[in-house]
């Protein structure tokens, strides 16, 4: 049995490991990825950090990947969600619950090579990098692969995993139902007078969200959200008048800001696939959900998306099932409808609730901000999505 991964970046791979690790590696599976991590430029293992949730550690703890990045990756103890010019503010901190973190750090381009550092080992996964898909011819039987270096594959189920608006999900008739959400993620790694303390924080300024990573030391990871006509003016701030404009929003919580690395710019789009899986396809990560960075979702929904098809298909497998057959990912795609769904809204919602300035509306959006604060079954809601405990 064959599986064929088109996409090597943090679903993909992450994919291939899971299929490898829970198939005791009696499963063959090709993964194709354009570019390698190590390079900077072009690799989607770029300079951009995320955030896993605990829920997420936990499924790559059962995967065998966790232990590769806990290393390099940085605690979160303590969330705070605040409003401009409002005293009203919720925290979450680990705890609370018990745990020594809420989630985790970890820099793409770190996670990217100590994911195909376990790929080149892991028993059943054939790597193909550089390598791009070519053509791909869909039969009863089978998918039929050509690669742009002449390498053909045949593989009973291939995975989109290639990003947003996937080329191969695209080629295999699959469409998008897109909303420009009109703003830009500004990203960039800032450093602090203050230590961070293992704190993340989630501000929102009448413009858009502004969210805080920790990283080692006294850095964090910055992802800016705001009109995309504002690009024009950012691009043209040298760092002092960055750095103080951030301030400015942002407050004094981690001390003054005092450096900011290179600027990046990304437009933000919510793109939900209208179909996840088709004849021997199926879609995972960004090809299936895109999301605005709001609450920090996007890969930790992604995660899910690979944890439960690899439990679909290493489950078919032992059943004798074809793991390509249409009722086998019809099970997939019915698990995920669910919590697709309402992570897509939920991510949604913040984003119209927290950039209308109607007076009313930001007068209620504090109030249940407070009664977050001071109510533990309320604040409890917004941690259990912090942590990524969903049932799959």
């Amino acid at each position: 049995m064959s599986v064929t991964i088109i996409g090597g970046g943090m679903a993909g791979a992450t994919l291939a490991l899971a299929l490898s690790h829970l198939s005791r590696g009696t499963m063959q599976i090709d993964l194709v990825e354009a570019r390698m991590p190590e390079d900077r430029e072009h690799s989607v293992f770029d300079a951009r950090a995320i955030a896993l949730a605990q829920g997420t550690c936990s499924d790559l703890i059962v995967i065998g990947v966790w232990p590769s990045l806990e290393s390099s990756a940085t605690s979160i103890t303590r969330v705070e969600v605040s409003d401009t010019n409002h005293l009203s503010k919720v925290q979450i901190t680990a705890s609370d619950y018990r745990l020594p973190a809420l989630g985790y750090v970890v820099e793409l381009h770190a996670a990217g090579k100590r994911l195909f550092d376990l790929l080149r080992e892991a028993p059943g996964v054939h790597l193909h990098c550089p390598a791009m898909l070519k053509d791909i011819r869909r039969e009863r039987v089978g998918n039929f692969i050509t690669l742009d270096n002449g390498v053909e594959l045949n593989a009973l189920l291939v995975v989109a995993a290639d990003g947003s608006h996937s080329p191969l999900a695209a080629q295999c008739g699959i469409s998008w139902r897109c909303r420009d959400y009109q703003q830009i993620a500004v990203i960039a790694n800032i450093s602090t007078s203050l230590s961070h303390k293992g704190g993340a924080f989630e501000h929102f300024t009448p413009h858009g969200s502004l969210g805080l990573l920790p990283m080692f030391g006294a850095g964090s990871s910055l992802v800016w959200c705001l009109p995309a006509t504002y690009q024009r003016d950012i691009i043209d701030w040298d760092e002092g008048q960055f750095c103080q404009t951030l301030q400015h929003l942002f407050g004094w919580r981690l001390g003054r800001i005092t450096t900011v690395s290179e600027r990046q710019y990304y437009p933000l789009w919510l793109c939900t696939a209208q179909r996840h899986i088709s004849h021997r396809l199926a879609l995972v990560g960004n090809a299936a959900q895109t999301l605005h960075p709001i609450a920090g979702q996007g890969f930790n929904l992604g995660l899910r998306d690979v944890m439960t098809l690899a439990e679909t298909i290493i489950h078919a497998k032992a059943q004798g099932e074809d793991i390509g057959d249409y009722a086998v990912l019809s099970r997939y795609q019915r698990r995920r409808q669910l919590d697709q769904a309402m992570t897509v809204g939920i991510t949604d919602g913040l984003i119209n609730l927290f950039t209308n300035r109607h007076a009313s509306l930001v007068a209620c959006r504090n109030l249940g901000l407070m009664a977050m604060a001071h109510i533990p079954s309320l604040r409890n809601v917004l941690a259990r999505k912090t942590l990524g405990w969903v049932v799959r």
